[in-house]
């Protein structure tokens, strides 16, 4: 999917929501345990009742990666129930030297290997371009680089002066524009992080940001459009936690379907707002 289709399908939808399939065996209703296989089931029947409201699904590899052999099959049958026309990203956040990144952008981007065909995959930058770009190698795949992240740990490393008016995410998004344009890279900017977003908007005035963290993080859906939203929307918002946990009980998927169109609900004033 290239950065127009995209842009046609939140226009279609009037949304630019990501659903997060953070899905953890612990936390699904009691209820689905009885099924053969309770996150894949769990998983369908949040895809089903949310694929009308948003324009992207993003599971959390690490949910899936924790439970091995089986996890890996959930992930994929996971995959196969996604439909065509949504946007998937594998957030992993792989980032390693040349040949490793290699492997891991053929683990989620070569079908005929793998299994998996993830349309982007999130990408650790601290190594440089050696993890970047055998990602990029990829044709009409995306990387979706750390920048900006809404955890508190973030102020660690992000904001570091690497000079006297240029912060160490800002270098990032800078140094990422010499290796991909806007429409193969995206960025993560968290939603606790809206006030940064005017700085980061002035970097990279083109490129989708996936902005976790609105809903049970904290962060203003409002803000993030204000500052955050381009001449083709621009944005990702995801919500994992506050869509898929809605509820654990036997309608969890309806009350999953009711939060994902409140947002999209949301969303669709706040593209006739600030769409330019």
């Amino acid at each position: 999917m290239n950065r127009q289709q995209l842009f046609d399908n939140i226009l279609k939808k009037r949304s630019f929501l990501c659903v997060g399939l953070d899905t953890d065996l612990t936390k699904i209703p009691k209820h689905l345990l009885k099924y053969e296989n309770p996150v894949v089931e769990f998983n369908k029947q949040i895809i089903e009742a949310t694929a009308e409201y948003c324009v992207s699904f993003k599971p959390n590899t690490a949910f899936y990666e924790s439970r091995g052999v089986q996890g890996w099959q959930d992930l994929q049958q996971t995959m196969d129930l996604i439909p065509s026309d949504i946007f998937t990203i594998a957030d992993a956040k792989r980032g390693d030297i040349g040949n490793t990144s290699e492997m891991y952008a053929r683990a989620f981007f070569n079908k005929k290997e793998s299994g998996f065909d993830f349309d982007s995959i999130t990408v650790a930058p601290y190594m440089g371009i050696d993890s970047v770009s055998p990602f990029l190698n990829f044709e009409n795949k995306w990387v979706i680089l750390l920048a900006l992240t809404s955890n508190n740990g973030s102020k660690d490393f992000q904001f570091s002066l690497v000079n006297a008016e240029e912060r160490l995410y800002e270098k990032v998004i800078k140094q990422a524009h010499t290796w991909a344009n806007a429409d193969r890279l995206m960025f993560v900017v968290g939603a606790t992080r809206a006030s940064e977003l005017e700085v980061i908007r002035n970097i990279a005035p083109d490129n989708f940001l996936l902005v976790p963290g609105v809903g049970a993080q904290g962060g203003s859906l409002q803000e993030v459009a204000q500052y955050g939203m381009n001449d083709k929307c621009g944005l990702l918002v995801n919500s994992s936690r506050g869509i898929i946990y809605a509820s654990n009980g036997e309608d969890f998927a309806e009350k999953a379907r009711v939060e994902a169109k409140k947002l999209r609900d949301e969303m669709d004033i706040l593209l006739d707002k600030y769409l330019r």
